[in-house]
């Protein structure tokens, strides 16, 4: 019996050992997350578009409500080129940690659409973080015509050929211009444009018929009475413009098209760093639908969850790619 005593002793004594371990070690893996960022540590949002331009000026504004919730410094890079595959790239060839983070407009979604050579899939390359925002789209066309509704320019539309002018291709402005041919039963001809503000000097010089663009672009022209505003693309309209009718009440009851910003983060990044950002960015989108920020650059918040975002990204991507496939586009 004393020897059986003996050999009780440290075994009891290495299983209560292991015993109080096991809660501190689910403490300790329950604080490193918690403890995500780091104190100190910094948090990089790339853009992969100019400084100055719609999605950077969005990115900034959330980057500073995301810095308030995280409680950590976030920076916004721009990484401009190759319609956004630079910056894509350079966030995929981060660690992923959860601080370096891509911050873009729907085009990102679609490389494999637009692109000939894809440099990644952007469906399992990236994690979808959140959707942030949404915008619409605002049809304006040459002050030269004598059209003022939509009733109008789908009736001319559809009786001979009118020119629309494409700021750039696979963006939210071709693939609604795509889906206002498709609903409105248009006859148009496309031609190029390398971004929206000459695709706009031509609209205003009468060179070309009709742009579809995001609102916040052509508003100022549209205002200034150098081009004209004829409807835009939400189910609502804009207190930016609140004169002009939406799509749905004009004539196309089932158009709905809007240009979005989303957060995303490289693939293998932990689910529950993705987490933290996830409600980090919704707390930060709350609060820039509280003060007005989003709204001023004619943004809509969006609060999701992950993978409420990624099954918004499937469904946008199957819609763009029946449209893209329906207009006979070949990738570039």
């Amino acid at each position: 019996m004393k020897t059986l005593t003996r050999l009780k002793g440290p075994v009891l004594g290495a299983l209560l050992g292991a015993l109080a371990a096991l809660p501190i070690a689910s403490m300790a893996s329950s604080s490193a997350s918690a403890a995500f960022p780091e104190p100190g540590k910094m948090v990089k949002v790339i853009v992969p578009f100019v400084a100055g331009g719609g999605v950077d000026s969005a990115a900034r504004l959330f980057a500073e409500q995301l810095r308030k919730q995280l409680g950590t410094t976030v920076i916004v890079e721009n990484r401009v080129g190759g319609s956004g595959v630079v910056g894509g790239r350079a966030v995929l060839a981060a660690a992923p940690d959860g601080y370096t983070l891509l911050f873009s407009a729907a085009t990102h979604v679609l490389a494999k659409q637009v692109l000939a050579h894809p440099p990644y899939d952007p469906q399992t390359d990236f994690v979808p973080v959140a959707r942030v925002g949404e915008a619409p789209l605002m049809l304006v066309i040459s002050p030269q015509l004598p059209h003022s509704k939509l009733g109008e320019v789908l009736a001319a539309g559809a009786k001979s050929t009118w020119t629309a002018a494409i700021p750039a291709v696979g963006a939210p402005s071709h693939l609604a211009t795509l889906l206002l041919a498709q609903q409105g039963r248009m006859r148009l001809e496309y031609v190029p444009y390398k971004g929206t503000q000459p695709a706009l000097v031509d609209v205003g010089g009468g060179h070309v018929d009709l742009l579809l663009d995001s609102m916040v672009s052509v508003l100022p022209l549209a205002k200034a009475g150098k081009v004209r505003p004829i409807a835009i693309t939400s189910g609502k309209r804009s207190p930016l413009a609140p004169e002009v009718p939406t799509m749905q009440e004009s004539g196309l009851p089932r158009f709905a098209y809007t240009s979005w910003y989303g957060l995303w983060a490289p693939k293998d990044t932990p689910a529950d760093r993705v987490q933290r950002l996830n409600q980090a960015s919704n707390a930060a989108v709350a609060e820039l639908a509280r003060s007005g920020a989003f709204a001023s650059l004619g943004i809509d918040t969006v609060s999701e969850s992950t993978e409420q975002f990624k099954r918004f990204i499937a469904a946008d991507v199957a819609q763009s790619a029946a449209l893209l496939k329906g207009a006979g586009f070949k990738p570039e």
